[in-house]
């Protein structure tokens, strides 16, 4: 009966052949283990996933990534919309605490830093896009910064220098303590300057809905943008039909780019420029970081992060000849900016390496 209950929880100390024939009788009898009888014995052998809703294509990619790297494993994701409130962030947090997750995830999570320390302190959390260093809970995120500056200077190198890039409100978190959207609007402002070019920013919604009025303001300016740097591909995608509204050519009139390389900006007829942050990946590492702490019991935090990777496709382009001319009247100089990491995934840090 030991060697069962070790064959169930995927404990060790079973050999191969023990392991092969309790599983084919699990096979052939159906059994499957009792979530709350389990749960008294100390684990549910599920974790919870929060993110602010499922309209955004790149949360569900992660999610994704989180339930590919659970396959194999005892464990069961459970997924929960939870909005972008801070107060219904924490709801749906503490609701599958009370439900006996064994680990959360939360993807985006708005909640104050204090109230994630005091949850890490009593069940192993993983934040998604969080920024700043934390004591009890893990991090995986994108060098939002740096991704902000690869889209900056491909845009300056095309000719580019009335650029709009489209963010979204900091929501009430103070640096360093700020989520991704937050970061790469700090990364776009400070490359601008590096090319002594000044800062503008819309501040919207990352939806759709968000990058079309985004958009729509920016093109009635007196002097619209040649390029538009939505802060997310689906603000990207409203950017796109504001302009194919106005009869805009893209990329002739008008560069757009975005960010997350969600699947849709891979489609030939979209074939957006943005920057991959690897959403799949992002939840894979998440997963193996929350399956560390409750299987290994490690509790230094790891912050991970991810470095950005370009993707120039058809959205992006020299502007026009007669906005070129005006701008080479008025040479700008150009102040080279920092050496990038090599491309590939980020190495876990204890806090050591980069953060």
């Amino acid at each position: 009966m030991s060697a069962v209950s070790k064959v169930v929880r995927d404990a060790y100390g079973v050999s191969p052949q023990m392991r092969s024939r309790v599983t084919s009788a699990i096979d052939q009898l159906g059994y499957r283990p009792h979530t709350g009888a389990r749960a008294m014995r100390g684990r549910s052998y599920t974790i919870g996933v929060t993110l602010v809703d499922f309209t955004s294509p790149y949360q569900p990619e992660v999610a994704q990534g989180v339930a590919n790297e659970l396959q194999g494993t005892s464990f069961q994701s459970i997924l929960v919309a939870a909005g972008s409130a801070p107060e219904a962030q924490q709801r749906a947090a503490e609701a599958l605490i009370d439900r006996q997750v064994d680990g959360l995830i939360l993807i985006a999570p708005f909640t104050s830093n204090d109230w994630l320390e005091q949850l890490g302190s009593t069940v192993p959390v993983v934040a998604v896009g969080r920024h700043g260093a934390s004591a009890n809970y893990d991090t995986v995120s994108g060098d939002d910064v740096e991704g902000a500056r690869l889209v900056v200077d491909h845009l300056v190198a095309l000719g580019h220098r009335r650029i709009v890039h489209t963010g979204q409100p900091a929501a009430g978190l103070t640096r360093p303590f700020v989520l991704s959207h937050t970061a790469r609007q700090d990364g776009f402002e400070a490359a601008i300057r590096r090319h002594l070019l000044e800062p503008d920013v819309i501040v919207t919604a990352y939806t759709e809905q968000g990058g079309y009025e985004a958009a729509i303001e920016a093109l009635d300016r007196p002097v619209p943008p040649t390029a538009i740097f939505a802060g997310a591909d689906i603000a990207a995608l409203g950017v796109l039909r504001a302009a194919e509204e106005r009869g805009i050519r893209v990329p002739e009139d008008l560069s757009v780019a975005g960010y997350d390389n969600i699947y849709m900006a891979t489609i030939g007829r979209v074939s957006l420029t943005t920057v991959d942050q690897a959403g799949p990946l992002t939840g894979s590492i998440s997963a193996r970081l929350l399956l560390q702490r409750i299987n290994d019991g490690r509790t230094q935090p790891i912050h991970y992060i991810l470095p950005p990777r370009l993707e120039a496709r058809r959205t992006t382009a020299s502007p026009p000849v007669s906005v070129r001319h005006t701008a080479g009247a008025s040479p700008l100089v150009s102040v080279p900016a920092a050496s990038t990491r090599a491309p590939g995934a980020a190495s876990p840090s204890d806090g050591t390496g980069p953060r």
